[in-house]
């Protein structure tokens, strides 16, 4: 399998020589199911394929998974070995940095305490053998809210942790790693593009300055238009900000990919990759809401059968889990979750559903939903992944990733 940093330098290769452009997905693994549509789409396509797993999703103490990176990993190479899929896999890191770790925040962990446990993180990343690490130090809740943190401070705390991870990997024996920094979040303040410019030249100074220029980054994050609630991907944006960082050997990746609406301007802007997550997470719980439908009916025609009350069970889940407050809209703060019109609360639930696939209620009503339905339909968890893996052919299609492997010759 070739490196990742070295697949970012032969796509700049052949944009240069050849005028040949893809984009990389990013699939973010919030569920089993993300991951086997992940694997099986790459295996179809003849893609690589990156899983990029946030601290929330995979950590030490499981995530909201379960995984902690070692598990991570031997999933996904077991998801692999089980559709017989040999070509390249990339676990990385999706925003490694203070704080983005919602329990960090919960805990009211200090800075100290935070960069830390990122430390620790970081480590064992390195050691499950993850393949990209995103350091992403733009969040501060030692400053007012709103307050973006200094570019000098980002600067100096991505130093700090890719430093770090330099000194882990060589002591770990591990090859190289690529990297990933920035973020598209305004907190970080990197969103226009003076500030984007002095970002990387104190980035590409600070390194130069420590003797470690090789650890340059493959992927800068550049906000290219879309956000959690915004979905016009803006390709002038991602010109300019690509003709900025290309020269440097890196190339921009964009987060939020989530239901863009014109995907297909990806790979001629310049963009090097492509973040995608609820867009999954949301087609995961529609999948299973068509099972529940189809449960319905089989309840009626059979009505010995004893229902999974699957979507109560989810809603409960995401109620009793508490996130579904992280994305209450100024207005709704405070309001009892109840109070919520119902599109709200479904809203709500869709998106916080990828946190609790592995509450026990939420598992044992799906293990009953799959049951049920499992007597007419032949596999249920199937159904459901190649629903995802649906969704994820739209990207690979947009991306020019078809075929993909041949360019780096990398199978």
């Amino acid at each position: 399998m070739l490196p990742l940093n070295l697949v970012v330098q032969r796509m700049i290769e052949l944009r240069r020589q050849r005028a040949i452009q893809v984009t990389l997905l990013a699939v973010c693994p919030n569920s089993s199911a993300v991951l086997k549509a992940g694997v099986i789409v790459a295996a179809r396509n003849n893609a690589p394929m990156l899983f990029a797993a946030t601290l929330n999703q995979v950590d030490r103490d499981g995530g909201y998974t379960g995984w902690t990176p070692q598990r991570f990993v031997q999933e996904m190479q077991q998801v692999a070995a089980a559709y017989n899929w040999q070509g390249p896999l990339y676990p990385c890191l999706d925003h490694g940095g203070p704080w983005l770790k919602d329990r960090h925040t919960v805990d009211q962990l200090s800075l100290t305490e935070t960069m830390s446990e990122v430390k620790q993180s970081l480590r064992a990343c390195l050691e499950a053998g993850y393949q990209l690490l995103h350091i992403d130090p733009t969040v501060d809740r030692t400053l007012p809210p709103g307050t973006p943190v200094p570019i000098s401070v980002v600067v100096q705390r991505t130093l700090d942790l890719i430093e770090y991870a330099e000194v882990e990997r060589r002591r770990l024996g591990r090859a190289s790693v690529a990297y990933e920094v920035g973020t598209e979040e305004v907190h970080g303040g990197l969103v226009n593009m003076d500030s984007f410019r002095h970002f990387i030249t104190a980035l590409r100074q600070g390194l130069a300055e420590r003797g470690m220029l090789h650890a340059w980054p493959c992927f800068i994050v550049g906000k290219v238009g879309t956000d959690l609630h915004t979905t016009y991907f803006g390709p002038q944006v991602a010109r300019q900000l690509s003709d900025l960082v290309t020269p440097l050997g890196s190339l921009i990746k964009g987060h939020y990919t989530d239901w863009v609406e014109n995907p297909e301007l990806y790979p001629a802007s310049g963009m090097g990759g492509a973040n995608v997550g609820p867009e999954f997470t949301v087609e995961e719980y529609r999948a299973l809401a068509d099972l529940c439908a189809k449960e319905a009916d089989l309840c009626r025609i059979q009505p010995h059968l004893q229902p999974s009350d699957f979507l109560p069970a989810l809603e409960d889940a995401v109620y009793r889990s508490g996130r579904w407050r992280k994305w209450l809209q100024p207005g709704e703060q405070g309001q009892p979750f109840q109070s919520l019109p119902q599109a709200r609360r479904a809203w709500l639930v869709q998106t916080g559903a990828r946190y609790v696939w592995t509450d026990p209620a939420v598992l044992a009503a799906r293990r009953t939903l799959y049951d049920n339905v499992g007597r007419i339909l032949a596999d249920p968890d199937a159904y459901v992944v190649e629903r995802i893996a649906a969704v994820m052919e739209k990207y690979i299609r947009a991306f020019h990733l078809f075929d993909a492997n041949e360019l780096f010759c990398c199978k």
